[in-house]
């Protein structure tokens, strides 16, 4: 059998970590059968936010940097088609592999779609139902020409269904006639195997005086939060009434964009109490064994990051979801989290109910924790 060769699109910081698991995969299952070929977009360029993340999960150094940088949504995703293509065409792969939602993930699968490479999108069948958001818009788009498809629950499986695909496996799989697959979700392989590797390995918490269940984990990124000035200061509000009246301190590892937004939207009493507050700890933003560790040992995760969300599931934590709208649509349902946007009022009850629950029950969702196993082994049979 010929070895198949994939280019993996990396760009945003979860998509270099959601990466790691298949590159683990294909190390230790599938050395024979799968060479890959890693193309690192620059989407996201700062070095805290990216390259710690290579170093601590062992994943594979990028044969490519397109460096695009940051910019709008049209001039991002323009010149990442335009660097990808022409690896494309110099490396004629057998398969172009995406990650969830980002300009990354719709520029990689637009460019091999159109010179007729197989795209595998991990993460299909997502849906927030929120087309305003512009993940919404990449991910469908990206699953309409995508020729593998392998949604991490069942939720994502209906969604599919109802947009037309077909669940009948192909022997051979084409973008007219894809294949979707049910698979699990990668991130829980990762938070798995990173979970007793970030015990051994990871100070944050000694180094920042926290103790276990003692305080919040939060984290802030998403534009329609930081960049709408009346959003940004109702979370805000919300975080500090929360730890001035729960005796629990907040932990936000700050995002770049957040940090300069914070500067400059947020009124300036509000921002000096927070610089003052020996409640709410600001700190730089932390590599993935590090925000292990705060998720494990937080008493409840507040954050719009769809992936923290999630994670917090994993580790049996609530969460306040900072958005109208989730695409992991069954945390939500099993009341393991509540949405809350940037309601000040919100924000407060949701965690308020979330503090005082007790009933909590973490059904498994997110498959067995070998998914990335399962990914490779279909790119070696179906394409």
């Amino acid at each position: 059998m010929n070895k198949k060769k994939i280019v993996t699109i990396i760009g945003a910081r979860p998509q270099i970590i959601k990466s790691s698991a298949i590159s683990r995969a294909i190390r230790t299952k599938f050395q024979n059968e799968i060479e890959e070929l890693i193309v690192h977009t620059g989407q996201h360029y700062d070095e805290n936010m990216s390259e710690v993340f290579f170093e601590e999960m062992q994943i594979p150094k990028p044969h490519f940097n397109l460096n695009v940088g940051s910019g709008s949504h049209g001039l991002q995703t323009a010149k990442m088609i335009e660097g990808l293509e022409r690896i494309f065409l110099t490396e004629k792969p057998d398969a172009v592999v995406v990650y969830g939602d980002t300009n990354s993930t719709i520029a990689g699968g637009l460019a091999a779609a159109k010179i007729h490479i197989p795209v595998v999108h991990i993460e299909a069948g997502l849906r927030s139902f929120n087309k305003a958001m512009p993940e919404e818009l990449n991910r469908i788009a990206c699953d309409h020409f995508s020729t593998l498809l392998f949604t991490p629950t069942a939720t994502g499986l209906e969604n599919l269904k109802k947009e037309g695909f077909s669940t009948t496996i192909n022997p051979k799989a084409t973008i007219d006639h894809p294949n979707v697959y049910q698979c699990g979700d990668i991130m829980f392989d990762n938070s798995m195997y990173f979970s007793e590797i970030s015990d051994k390995q990871s100070t944050i918490l000694e180094i920042n005086g926290l103790e276990k269940n003692k305080y919040v984990l939060c984290t802030i990124h998403r534009d329609s939060n930081t960049d709408v000035a009346a959003n940004l200061n109702s979370i805000f509000r919300a975080l500090v009434h929360i730890s001035e009246t729960k005796n629990l301190k907040i932990v936000l590892p700050i995002h770049p964009r957040t940090k300069g937004k914070m500067e400059e939207l947020l009124d300036k009493e509000l921002l000096q109490k927070i610089k003052k507050s020996t409640s709410i700890l600001i700190i730089p933003p932390a590599g993935f064994l590090d925000i292990i560790a705060l998720e494990k040992n937080a008493r409840i995760v507040i954050s719009d990051s769809g992936g923290l969300q999630k994670e917090s599931f994993f580790f049996q934590k609530p969460c306040v979801i900072l958005r109208e709208q989730t695409e992991w649509i069954e945390i939500v349902e099993n009341g393991n989290a509540l949405l809350a946007g940037s309601d000040y009022q919100l924000i407060i009850d949701s965690f308020s109910t979330l503090f005082d629950k007790t009933d909590f029950t973490f059904p498994s969702f997110y498959g067995d924790g070998d998914a990335a196993s399962f990914i490779c082994k279909k790119i070696v049979e179906d394409l």
